[in-house]
């Protein structure tokens, strides 16, 4: 990796970061399109979200990717905001150029990532479980597309006030409920797609599922927001009995492969991201 006065410096920033497949994702990209770029993770607390924000412009920071739990805090540290990070409230990426600018691609990565499988949402009824930062934002694009939305969370209160600003904001009806086995039951008999917005199942909780393996259908889409592990058990149950499954690998490289478009004005090489992040999961795992 060559570093020099003309590098551009890109990061991403959050509690906990060590973790992240974004360095090794970005960097490759880089690489493989021959940009003077680098790509690093910074830990950033809470509190000193402020603090990181002037060290980004007083350094020159190029870009970067924001993740938990700074995707809303960080607007009122921002210059400006896209369309899409204003209706939703919440920043995944950030261009430091003539001011910082916050943008929201999560959603462009989780409709991309869905539409491997799924095309066309328009006649399809979508249940997303959980209400959070990650939820926020495919809500929105999902409602957009979709027949009909449903957000199911253990705090029912969130669900309802995601719903109600989806509602206002878009003027159109959004449902919500409680996650939990009977509201499942009732709304996963119909469901088209499901989508795993929470944190269940992730490493090292990997034995854990948000739905009752009794409860889906060979003809679901059922998308796992969760990459690590790669294959979750949620994503294993519906794989054996037919369901299509994407996981959260995908939408992970497209909304990676967005922000990288945003600071660089190159086309992602995707599938070359794709595989150098199942590259860096493999030799994780050994």
């Amino acid at each position: 990796m060559r570093v020099s006065g003309e590098t551009k410096l890109c990061a991403v920033i959050g509690d906990p970061v060590e973790h992240s497949l974004s360095p090794c994702i970005q960097n490759a990209a880089f690489q493989q399109l021959g940009l003077d770029y680098v790509y690093v993770a910074f830990t950033v607390k809470k509190e000193a979200l402020g603090e990181a924000i002037l060290g980004v412009r007083s350094l020159g920071v190029f870009g970067l990717n924001v993740t938990m739990p700074h995707k809303v805090d960080i607007i009122r540290h921002l210059d400006g905001l896209d369309e899409t990070a204003e209706r939703v409230g919440a920043v995944n990426t950030v261009l430091n150029n003539t001011g910082l600018i916050g943008f929201n691609t999560d959603a462009l990565g989780a409709m991309n990532a869905l539409k491997t499988h799924e095309r066309n949402l328009g006649d399809k009824k979508v249940a997303i479980l959980g209400a959070g930062g990650a939820s926020r934002s495919i809500s929105f694009a999902i409602a957009e597309e979709a027949r009909e939305l449903v957000i199911l969370n253990r705090t029912l209160e969130r669900a309802g006030a995601l719903a109600s600003r989806i509602s206002s904001d878009m003027d159109r009806e959004v449902r919500w409920g409680m996650l939990s086995n009977d509201v499942l039951h009732e709304e996963l008999t119909d469901a088209d797609v499901l989508i795993n917005a929470t944190l269940v199942g992730m490493r090292p909780n990997d034995s854990e599922t948000p739905v009752d393996s009794s409860l889906l259908r060979e003809d679901m889409v059922v998308f796992d927001l969760v990459y690590n592990p790669l294959e979750t058990r949620l994503l294993r149950e519906a794989k054996s009995i037919g369901a299509r499954t994407i996981d959260g690998l995908t939408m992970l490289v497209y909304q990676g492969a967005a922000s990288f478009e945003i600071w660089t004005g190159r086309k992602a090489p995707v599938d070359f991201m794709i595989k150098a992040a199942r590259k860096e999961l493999e030799k994780r795992r050994k």
